[in-house]
Parts: structure tokens; sequence; C-alpha cells
């Protein structure tokens, strides 16, 4: 009965690990979590998984002595200086910070973070504006343009009609005289 209790609680912490990395990689991919804290959560994940399979291991009695495996994996982090095991590798700037702290902190960011978004939404909007007037320039210009295209070419016929009328006058005069 403690064998099918064992075996239970084992696969349960395997669905549950590999729903944490699903979770993890929608976090990820959906922008919810910066890359760095993904990458950090990510070790943290494989850490669960190398953990499970020492328990998986020890349950079946392969790999070290039990006792040690046991104890190393009670032991967490401790061994190398870390008082809590699930923080193995955390940023220096949230090192020793409380919830609340941490939760300040990332408020700060995420305020930053709008900040500069504001900046460039309004970098954005001014430059939508000058491309909106360099269009409505562009399209004065281009009537400009035509107009003037319209009046060169009604000079050109005159000047035509008149050049034909001239050689017109001039044939005639010598044919008279």
């Amino acid at each position: 009965q403690v064998n099918v209790a064992i075996r239970s609680s084992l696969q349960s912490l395997r669905e549950k690990i590999e729903q944490l990395r699903e979770l993890l990689l929608r976090a990820v991919s959906t922008r919810q979590i910066t890359q760095l804290e993904g990458d950090r959560r990510q070790n943290l994940v494989d850490d669960l998984v190398t953990r499970h399979k020492q328990l998986e291991a020890s349950y079946r009695n392969e790999g070290p002595e039990p006792d040690m495996s046991r104890s190393s994996l009670m032991a967490g982090g401790a061994k190398r200086g870390v008082t809590n095991p699930w923080l193995l590798e955390e940023p220096e700037e949230t090192r020793g910070l409380g919830f609340d702290e941490l939760r300040q902190q990332q408020r700060r960011i995420i305020e930053e973070q709008d900040a500069g978004l504001d900046a460039l939404s309004s970098i954005i909007s001014r430059q939508k504006q000058m491309g909106q007037e360099i269009g409505n320039e562009l399209d004065e210009q281009n009537e400009i343009i035509d107009d003037l295209t319209n009046l060169v070419e009604n000079t050109d016929d005159r000047l035509r009609n008149q050049t034909r009328h001239v050689k017109m006058v001039d044939k005639k005069s010598t044919s008279c005289g």
C-alpha cells in the first residue's frame, strides 16, 4: 500500500512538473514574464526534474546509498550555503527582499516600463502627425504641379497655333510680293 502511494505521488509530481513547464513556456511566449525571469524559473523547473529523477532512483534503490540520497534531497541547496532551496540563483537586486518588497519592485519596474511606453507612444504619435502633414503638403504640391502642367500644355498649344499663323502669314507675304 505504501508502494502504491509512493508511485502515485511520484506520478503526480511528474505531471505537476510538466504542467509547470507548460505554464512557464506560455508565460514567456505571451510576455507575462521577462525572458530573464523565464530562464531563472526554467532552471528551477530543471532542478525539480533532477530531484524527481533522484527520488525515483531512490525509490527503486538505484544510484547512491539511499540514506545519502534522501539526505541530499531534503537538504536542498543548504550544502551550497543557500537557505532557501528554491532560490538557487536569485538575482542580486532581489536578494533578501520580502514578498511585499518584491511586489513593490515589480510595480516600480512596470511603472517605469509604462512611462517608457507612454514616451514611445507620444513619439510615434508625433511621427504620425508629421507623416500626415507631409502627405498633405505632397497633395498640395501635386495639385500645383498638375495646374502648372495644364498651364504649360495650354501655353504650348497656343504657341503652336501662333507659330502656324506666323508661317501662314509668312507664306502669304512671300506669295504676294
